[in-house]
């Protein structure tokens, strides 16, 4: 295992992993994940497609090294990005700067899901079906509502077929702005690297946008730029379906995820489900209004 001489712990982001800005008597500096608790051999084929996506050239925290934690669970030594947070940065770019970064994004999912799966993978239809059934069932566990809510259940009881035949591919599990950076490269606003690969999955390559909500919110004009970036043409009609779809199946299970931290983030998921009833026109059009009325 790398000796290091420092660690600082990083107290920011949802993942109950420990992360450190850790550094060796030589100076070098790392980024320290401990994942307490976690076994070995379930993440050992995390690390090797870590490696793979190295190999189709992904910018993003290279992992070096993984292996047993001393204290139990495992670690990844991983590439320290000397950089900023991608939503403050973009928030400082023009309209035009934002889409080309959203083109960026797009394409780089696709370098993420080139990467080669598992055989065997369960069907995506039966698999998203049970998940969808879940969310529903928290949602209706408890007691907070969504304003509108009867629009999100028609919509998804309407729409699940799409599902079916649906391909599985290498999923991050949670691409958004809150996982992304702006490596410092000399040039502005620098280089557009993808963080935390923690949530890592398997399933219909197209899920991977259900969370475009956060960067719909911060910057539209790069949400519209990772659809089309990640096309690279005209944008199938099926798509909007399936967006529409996942996303009104998270916007349910995110009011009861927000109950347990509390008021703010509580009005943060409800602000977020007001937003997408409204973007969607109250599920009545697949479309978002922040990609088919940019201006």
């Amino acid at each position: 295992m790398t000796e290091f001489v420092s660690r600082t712990l990083i107290e920011k982001g949802w993942s109950p992993d420990r992360k450190y800005r850790a550094q060796t008597a030589s100076g070098e500096v790392y980024l320290l994940r401990v994942m307490p608790g976690a076994d070995y051999d379930a993440w050992l084929p995390w690390f090797e497609r870590q490696k793979a996506y190295s190999a189709h050239h992904v910018p993003m925290c290279d992992t070096y090294e993984f292996g047993h934690w001393p204290e139990g669970g495992v670690y990844a030594v991983q590439r320290w990005i000397d950089g900023e947070d991608a939503e403050p940065v973009l928030r400082r770019l023009s309209r035009e700067e934002q889409y080309r970064q959203g083109l960026e994004a797009g394409r780089i999912l696709r370098l993420i899901q080139s990467a080669p799966v598992p055989d065997n993978l369960p069907d995506w239809e039966a698999k998203f079906n049970a998940k969808i059934d879940r969310k529903i069932k928290g949602y209706l566990d408890c007691p907070l509502r969504i304003e509108g809510d009867a629009a999100i259940f028609r919509y998804l009881e309407e729409n699940r077929r799409w599902l079916r035949g649906r391909p599985n591919a290498c999923q991050h599990g949670d691409y958004h702005l809150g996982n992304m950076m702006f490596e410092r490269t000399g040039a502005d606003p620098g280089r557009l690297t993808i963080i935390d690969f923690n949530r890592e999955d398997f399933g219909d390559p197209w899920e991977e946008f259900n969370r475009i909500v956060w960067c719909a919110q911060a910057a539209p004009d790069f949400a519209r730029g990772r659809i089309d970036g990640y096309f690279g043409g005209e944008v199938p009609e099926l798509f909007w379906r399936l967006l529409c779809l996942y996303i009104a199946s998270n916007t349910l299970s995110s009011i009861y995820w927000a109950v347990p931290f509390g008021e703010r983030e509580i009005n943060t998921m409800t602000k977020q489900a007001a937003d997408v009833l409204r973007w969607f026109d109250g599920m009545k059009n697949p479309m978002p209004s922040w990609y088919r009325d940019p201006d």
